[in-house]
């Protein structure tokens, strides 16, 4: 099917469990070192939750893979037994014999116990899992809590694995069943994929099924629209990207895009959304009443008249001699840790407020020995031959030549590109730093934008004459949403990092840390140890990133430009500007 159109072997996302495409996140490794702990431990009970889908079968299967060759296991997966049937259950699982047609809860517990017994005489343990014990009754894990009594004079003779929903452990914390909550001995709740693990996923499972690492079928924009669908739950990752792979071989195209997206989440996760219009106009409706109210009492409050009160600020306002000190701009400081330029300086302190949202003022006459003000163009201006802003992008990041295809490579001379999709002037912001927007010409032609930082309500940007100024207003009905810049990863990374990986990226990351710690040793050598996750962690936590403790390009991003490793929006302007300013002088 679409799968040899992609040039794939099998189908990728299917949603039965193939240990060949295992897929083990931080937290799945979490889980598993915690299951392995408790049964090491011996005794007791050991608890795992987690929503539909998040990988619980796939985290038995790895336990039942590592259990050492002495253990004999049991496994119920279907609870929904009286405490009889459940016992006789167990006794199947382990080949004890019973008579199936005249036995009782004491007879079953008699044999169960006699064999327990003679399985810990000849050195060998013994395991009950029992997958969806949500639906177990209270009558059933009070004698499941009963089987735990069957022990030696040093240690348990039965392990109990309860694996189930979140809602579990809510029942498990219920009063009557607090004699069985106080023998859990290992508890974990395994949580959704995060963002980048999602685009991790999805690419290695693309990898095994025969996909090259090198071809984008899932594009960056893509994968965060299905995080947000699927909120990283991996089953429903599954289903949705096999449709959308459907639908890209049915449309004869070589990627998917949001309109497949769309068209997959209808079809796989239902019109869930049906009557949210209503609400949102609702919401909305009743916000511009309380606007127009406010409105009103605050110019009845501060004018006298309602009449007279809008004249009277606009010719106050219009005064020069008259005007307020609260009045003028705000002098403007990047956050980048470099001095402001001049220029920008200068454009901030004669930026005019706008008057009630309607127009803005007239602009004062500069002095005659002040720098000229940066220009603000027509958008046709800022508008740049394809790959043109990607070259200029190189020269900013990198003395080496520019190569023919600077972003369809992993790494060149130690860069590398980011592609991506966002919504918001305020996301492209988020990243400072220079970067390359795909947009189509009022008469239709692919073109591209060299943005270099967004002030306001307008935007830096390169043109043929220098650096000058768009409105973000001209400028938006032509950006179709998609940016490309290079940052620096350190040598080797290709995929986020996670808690107890061997590598030399580890290394690298390690000493990051350590030089914005000014520490004159790092964390970490290759192991990515305990103490260089909790270091990650707070990293994230200080800069509004998910604090999931997984070094991604989001976090060594916001490293590199701590450290100044990466080119920020401020200084690639004062160098363009510095280029443009020297050629004058030539």
């Amino acid at each position: 099917m679409y799968y040899q159109y992609f040039g794939l072997t099998e189908a990728p996302f299917s949603i039965a469990v193939n240990p060949r495409y295992l897929f083990m996140s931080a937290r799945h490794r979490d889980a598993l070192a915690h299951l392995l702990y408790g049964v090491g431990a011996g005794g007791g009970f050991i608890l795992l939750t987690g929503e539909v889908g998040t990988g619980k079968t796939t985290i038995n299967r790895c336990l039942l893979e590592q259990l050492p060759s002495d253990t004999d296991v049991a496994i119920i997966l279907n609870p929904a037994l009286n405490a009889m049937e459940l016992l006789a259950s167990v006794c199947d699982e382990l080949g004890i014999a019973y008579d199936h047609y005249n036995h009782t809860l004491k007879s079953l517990t008699d044999n169960l116990h006699s064999f327990l017994l003679e399985n810990h005489s000849r050195g060998r343990k013994t395991v009950l899992l029992i997958d969806e014990a949500q639906h177990l009754d209270f009558d059933v894990l009070e004698q499941i809590r009963l089987l735990t009594n069957l022990e030696t004079n040093n240690e348990k003779l039965l392990q109990i694995i309860l694996i189930g929903q979140p809602e579990l452990a809510q029942m498990l914390a219920r009063p009557e069943l607090r004699q069985l909550n106080q023998r859990i001995t290992a508890r974990y709740n395994l949580d959704p994929l995060n963002l980048d693990e999602t685009s991790a996923y999805i690419q290695h499972r693309l990898q095994v099924a025969g996909m090259s690492p090198e071809r984008v079928v899932f594009t960056p924009g893509v994968v965060r629209g299905i995080f947000k669908a699927t909120r990283g739950i991996p089953r429903v990752i599954n289903v949705l990207c096999d449709r959308m792979l459907l639908g890209a071989y049915g449309r004869n195209t070589s990627q998917v895009d949001h309109a497949m997206l769309q068209v997959a989440m209808r079809e796989v996760l239902g019109e869930q959304e049906a009557d949210t219009p209503v609400w949102r106009w609702l919401a909305i409706g009743v916000g511009v009443l309380l606007l127009v109210w406010a409105g009103g009492w605050l110019l009845g409050k501060y004018s006298g008249t309602l009449e007279t009160g809008p004249v009277a600020v606009v010719e106050m306002a219009a005064t020069p001699d008259t005007a307020p000190e609260s009045a003028a701009a705000p002098d403007v400081t990047p956050d980048t840790g470099l001095p402001p330029l001049a220029v920008e300086t200068q454009l901030a302190a004669s930026d005019p407020p706008a008057v009630h949202g309607e127009q803005a003022l007239p602009e004062p006459a500069a002095a005659t020995d002040a720098p000229a003000l940066p220009e603000t163009v027509a958008i046709a201006d800022a508008m740049l031959a394809p790959n043109d802003s990607l070259a200029r992008l190189w020269e900013l990041n990198s003395d080496q030549p520019v190569p023919p295809f600077p972003c369809q490579l992993d790494v060149q001379h130690g860069l590398a590109c980011v592609e991506g999709e966002v919504w918001t002037w305020d996301e492209l912001a988020a990243f400072n730093r220079p970067m390359s927007l795909e947009a189509i010409t009022p008469e239709r032609f692919s073109a591209e934008v060299l943005l270099l930082g967004i002030d306001g309500s307008r935007a830096w940007v390169w043109t043929a004459s220098g650096v000058a100024q768009v409105s973000l207003a001209e400028l938006a009905p032509y950006w179709t949403g998609r940016y490309r810049f290079l940052w620096r990863p350190p040598q080797g990374f290709g995929k986020p990092l996670v808690i107890w990986e061997e590598s030399a990226v580890v290394t690298a990351v390690a000493q990051l840390f350590a030089q914005l710690d000014s520490q004159p040793r790092p964390l970490a050598d290759r192991h990515f140890n305990r103490a260089l996750e909790q270091r990650v962690r707070l990293f994230q936590q200080r800069n509004a990133l998910v604090d999931d403790g997984v070094v991604g390009v989001q976090t060594l991003l916001k490293l590199n430009e701590q450290l100044g490793v990466d080119v920020t929006a401020a200084a690639a302007r004062q160098q363009l500007q510095a280029d443009s300013a020297q050629q004058v002088i030539e």
